[in-house]
């Protein structure tokens, strides 16, 4: 008999233990190809306005997720070699050589390589032009997706397949080659030693994450994070990093230690699942940490990009709050911009010319304005009228009274927006050719003229605006110096992106012209913050699906390991209703733990520091528990997957 029908009847005769491997082999093969076809999507890249970007993206993306492919699939073939190293070990008894084992297994991997890059890609195709949809949904965009396989992508995935098919045959040479002939017909013998506990280190796990808990959740504004942030930090990485390693070390033996000790401990079927349990933490403790860890940290990148992705509609428009507003010009150059403006196919909903004073902050910026680098170095005087006649136009609730020297600071995107109270007022001194001194009664997060914008670069630097009381404002203009603005409403001004090239060209001849545009800013935030959502969707579900088969392929070894232990169960009277519900109690004490530390881990981060940032929408805390929501249904489904795998595994006889 030839190495390949040895091959043809190994598939054959292990085809539930292949299917495993054939199924994890197909999703990857799905996901790369998806990313590759989307890569060289003609429809898509046609739709984008920032098609280097989305290329770029696409490819880091690629690479990201090849990377957790070849995690996974490797992880898979370390399972689905140790499942058969008895096998091995009847070949070499019978005189094959490591060699050609390895080339047999080769071959296999070629096989199911094979079917998986012929299955993977035809799925993938279908799905790519579903995926393409979607992402333009996301950006906004009313493009059609065509159905199409780019040559350029089955080429890609095949030879990232071809690759990991090298790796794995690699992996599998070292495997049968670093292992002794007697060790591969016992190596499902060796038995772990149940783990010494403490009450105190049990203990010392719930306070190490209780520690943890607390200051995160005291917030990032508390008294310890902003006197002490860097200890604190330390503090919070040790609790949930050595809280969680001590949980799963100490904590669950302990608790299996204390349910033994009961005096129901031998009633109904106790002794049956934890008995097996505690043999099983020392092997489970590195991987149900890392789960923990790594899967609260997939829920929070996820959690952050679908918060940036829903904030980043409004933010936009924060940033830059008109559609288009420039330095007015000598009066040909302004007038040749509107003419410009009014051929165009945006409409003009309004035009505005607002003046402001110049002036010369001597009193330190830090005290009206947040991150103050990012600001111009002179202050811009608005009156009352002037600002509340704009927040009108745009139907804000954002107006303004002010009497006397009082004073508006427009810091937006503050970190702390403040309205002051009588008495706690901060003062704050200009110099036009007098100084003159105001009392700010709030530091508000709003802008009036944003940030001034390049139709390459984005966003580049912003005015400092201080709105004053309208007597305050006639009494400065006659001895300052004024700055005008021309200010546009326009239909559809998001894709407004060839007027403001052109625009920018004409201002920007004028040297250091303030110049904005809402369009500049618009398509590279809202396909940037797209494709980073689209993406790390991706990336959270085969990570997510990797490491719940961490634990799937771990159970399952151990049900092999554990046959024969069950098949004396059976004899001794135990049915298989009794059966089921041991595996159930035993695999949900195993799934359970990382599930309810990752969600919580990623819970009190997310709460504390990204959604208590953005109170302004409430309805990012339902879409944070909907995320969590699908990520436990994920390991649910792997849940009840394993138990009924486990069970058909230990009720095998063969």
């Amino acid at each position: 008999m030839s190495l390949l029908d040895l091959t043809i009847r190994n598939v054959k005769r292990n085809f539930r233990l292949y299917s495993i491997y054939l199924f994890s082999m197909i999703i990857g093969v799905i996901i790369q190809f998806t990313f590759s076809s989307l890569m060289f999507n003609e429809d898509l890249k046609g739709a984008l306005q920032n098609r280097e970007n989305f290329q770029t993206g696409v490819a880091l993306a690629s690479i990201a997720i090849f990377l957790f492919i070849i995690f996974f699939i490797l992880y898979a073939n370390s399972f689905f070699m140790r499942q058969r190293k008895k096998e091995f070990g009847m070949y070499l008894l019978y005189g094959l050589s490591e060699k050609q084992i390895t080339r047999m297994v080769f071959y296999e991997t070629l096989f199911i390589s094979a079917v998986s890059l012929i299955t993977g890609v035809l799925l993938g195709g279908l799905l790519s032009k579903l995926f393409g949809m979607l992402l333009m949904k996301l950006m906004q965009y009313d493009q059609p997706i065509s159905l199409n396989f780019p040559i350029e992508a089955i080429s890609l995935t095949t030879g990232v397949f071809f690759l990991l098919a090298i790796i794995i045959s690699i992996q599998s040479y070292i495997t049968i080659n670093r292992v002794q002939l007697t060790e591969l017909f016992h190596a499902k013998q060796k038995m772990e030693k149940p783990i010494r506990t403490s009450a105190f280190m049990a203990i010392l796990a719930l306070l190490l994450l209780g520690m943890a808990f607390t200051l995160i959740s005291s917030g990032k504004g508390s008294v310890v994070w902003q006197d002490y942030p860097k200890i604190s930090l330390i503090a919070v990485a040790i609790g949930i990093i050595g809280g969680t390693y001590l949980f799963f070390r100490q904590f669950v033996g302990w608790l299996l230690q204390r349910i033994s000790r009961r005096k129901t401990y031998h009633e109904g079927n106790t002794v049956l699942w934890t008995s097996s349990l505690r043999f099983q933490i020392r092997g489970n403790t590195l991987n149900l940490t890392f789960i923990s860890l790594f899967s609260a940290a997939i829920m929070m990148l996820l959690c952050f990009v679908t918060i940036n992705y829903k904030v980043q509609f409004e933010a936009v428009e924060r940033n830059l709050p008109n559609d288009m507003a420039f330095q007015s010009l000598d009066s040909a150059t302004t007038n040749k911009i509107d003419e410009l403006i009014k051929r165009s196919k945006h409409e003009i909903n309004y035009h505005l010319k607002h003046e402001g004073i110049v002036s010369t902050p001597i009193t330190d910026m830090n005290v009206a304005f947040d991150n103050p680098e990012y600001y111009w170095s002179d202050v811009l005087l608005v009156s009352e009228k002037t600002y509340n006649e704009m927040i009108e136009l745009r139907g804000h609730d954002e107006h303004v009274q002010l009497q006397g020297d009082e004073a508006v600071s427009l810091s937006q995107g503050s970190d702390f927006p403040t309205a002051f109270a009588a008495g706690e007022q901060p003062i704050f001194t200009v110099k036009t050719n007098v100084e003159t001194t105001f009392k700010l009664t709030q530091k508000k997060d709003y802008a009036y003229l944003g940030w001034a914008s390049d139709p390459i670069t984005s966003m580049v630097i912003k005015p400092a605006v201080i709105v004053i009381s309208e007597e305050k404002y006639d009494s400065l203009m006659g001895h300052a110096n004024k700055q005008s603005f021309e200010i546009y409403g326009l239909q559809d001004a998001q894709n407004a992106q060839e007027l403001s090239v052109q625009v920018h060209a004409i201002v920007t001849k004028t040297p250091d012209a303030y110049y904005s545009s809402f369009s500049d800013v618009y398509s590279k935030q809202i396909e940037g913050s797209s494709l980073m959502l689209f993406s790390s969707g991706f990336l959270a579900l085969i990570a997510i699906f990797a490491l719940a088969s961490i634990i799937y392929f771990k159970q399952l070894r151990e049900a092999t390991d554990e046959r024969i232990q069950y098949a004396i169960l059976r004899k001794i009277g135990v049915d298989n209703r009794e059966m089921k519900s041991v595996i159930r109690k035993q695999l949900l004490f195993v799934f359970l733990p990382p599930l309810v530390l990752g969600v919580l881990h990623s819970w009190f981060i997310i709460k504390y520091y990204i959604l208590d940032s953005v109170k302004d929408f409430p309805e990012l805390t339902g879409i944070v528990w909907t995320i969590m929501g699908v990520y436990f249904l994920i390991y649910l489904l792997f849940y009840a997957s394993s138990t009924t795998f486990y069970y058909k595994i230990v009720n095998d006889n063969h």
